[in-house]
């Protein structure tokens, strides 16, 4: 059945500085177990622990510049480009640069505490 989302749900952040999480679309928000669909906004100098997470996630970045570190190196997305972190792989997030990054998170199945497997 369709429905109409009149507006998400802010999710706590992890991270060395307050990250704004507004989840539309996943578990907190909707109840959906199977996708979560975020925007997030990363202010600079914003980073989170890494994480080896039991989801597929494809961020697109709106705005700003979004590092990406995994065992294979790190890149550097901007606007206009997109990430895709595989299940199952270590990944690390931040915002490193002036302005932040804000960008839009795609996880499949849909983005949990218990599914995020954040390094200690």
């Amino acid at each position: 059945m369709s429905h109409f989302i009149e507006k998400p749900k802010k999710v706590l952040a992890a991270g060395n500085k307050p990250k704004i999480i507004k989840e539309f679309v996943g578990s907190v928000n909707t109840g959906n177990r199977e996708i979560s669909i975020a925007r997030m906004d990363s202010p600079d100098g914003w980073t989170e622990p890494g994480q080896t997470p039991d989801f597929d996630e494809f961020t697109i970045v709106l705005g700003g510049e979004l590092n990406v570190r995994t065992k294979d190196g790190e890149v550097q997305v901007n606007a206009g480009q997109a990430f895709h972190a595989q299940k199952g792989e270590w990944v690390q997030y931040s915002t490193p640069f002036k302005d932040g990054a804000a960008y839009i998170s795609v996880c499949i199945p849909a983005w949990s505490r218990d599914l995020v497997n954040r390094d200690e």
